[in-house]
């Protein structure tokens, strides 16, 4: 393994540790580099409730899936079906990626869509 990826699994696991000790559901985010995915995680971390991504079948018809619009709108879709859920408020899981680009276009469109992190 790269160092590069050893230090992002340091960093989410680090992260992983501070979001279990509030107990509450996890917004979690995974960035390829054609895609990027999230799932909102229940608080004892065993079960997927809802997830959303670029790779679904409805947005596969987008031109670029790997861009900040995209990651922007899987943002919205994401906190649509937690507020469905009934989820109100997630503990955002950035999988020890950098807080900007995609991953922030993702998570500044989840709180605008009504859910609080």
């Amino acid at each position: 393994m790269s160092d590069k990826y050893e230090a992002r699994m340091r960093r989410s696991r680090q992260t992983r540790a501070k979001i279990a000790q509030l107990k509450s559901a996890r917004l979690s985010v995974y960035r390829s580099n054609s895609h990027i995915y999230a799932q909102v995680i229940d608080a004892s971390g065993t079960k997927v409730l809802a997830a959303a991504s670029t790779a679904e079948k409805g947005q596969r018809q987008a031109k670029a899936a790997n861009n900040v619009k995209a990651a922007a709108e899987v943002g919205k879709r994401i906190a649509e079906k937690a507020r469905e859920l009934g989820i109100e408020s997630v503990a955002f899981d950035r999988s020890g990626y950098k807080f900007h680009g995609r991953i922030k276009a993702l998570a500044e469109a989840a709180r605008e869509a009504g859910l609080k992190f």
